[in-house]
């Protein structure tokens, strides 16, 4: 089974995380911020992965350090559960619509980590939650995950909306992008014989 266990502790933030790629959908998430919460737990739900959070940090300062941090267990997780990534799809994209809200996903697990993150969010926040934390949150992701990452809103007005459709449509793709192709399930998806995985 593909999973990865994750624990981070620093000044900022003491982390424990466990992920499973061939999962049913289940989050069982405590980030310490209720909107990640939200987000994290339809994520998981899209992606069909399983994901258990806990994080200790800094809230009383702001989000800022729980959700990149967060967004670097996650994205560790990620690459030790992927391995070398044998007989991945390795591509995934979504254009995922959530009422005027129109977000585009493209994704690479290449081993290159790229984002091109396209995006005007019209409220600063989203309850407590400051919306320049979602670009932080990728940002980390694919920076750990070393992936390329491609989120473009094509339409939105509702911040909240906005957001929530990158969630969904990150999952959507990295759905489609960890399912293991039967037709090259010993291979690895590159000419290269490698994608800079991780054991």
């Amino acid at each position: 089974m593909r999973q990865a266990a994750i624990t981070r502790k620093t000044a900022e933030t003491d982390i424990a995380l466990t992920l499973t790629l061939d999962g049913s959908g289940t989050a069982d998430v405590q980030s310490g911020c209720g909107f990640l919460d939200h987000m994290l737990t339809l994520f998981t739900r899209h992606a069909r992965f399983d994901l258990t959070l806990r994080c200790k940090g800094d809230t009383q300062v702001d989000d800022h350090h729980s959700v990149e941090d967060i967004g670097i267990a996650l994205g560790q997780a990620l690459a030790k559960a992927l391995g070398d990534k044998r007989g991945i799809t390795r591509y995934g994209e979504c254009l995922l619509p959530m009422d005027e809200t129109l977000i585009q996903v493209a994704l690479d697990l290449s081993g290159r980590a790229t984002l091109c993150y396209l995006a005007a969010i019209p409220s600063p926040k989203v309850g407590t939650f400051d919306t320049e934390l979602g670009k932080e949150f990728f940002a980390a992701l694919t920076r750990e995950a070393a992936m390329t990452l491609h989120i473009r809103q094509l339409a939105g007005e509702n911040s909240h909306h906005i957001l929530e459709g990158m969630f969904k449509g990150v999952a959507r793709a990295l759905r489609a992008a960890v399912a293991i192709d039967p037709a090259a399930a010993d291979e690895i998806p590159s000419t290269k014989g490698t994608l800079g995985g991780r054991a």
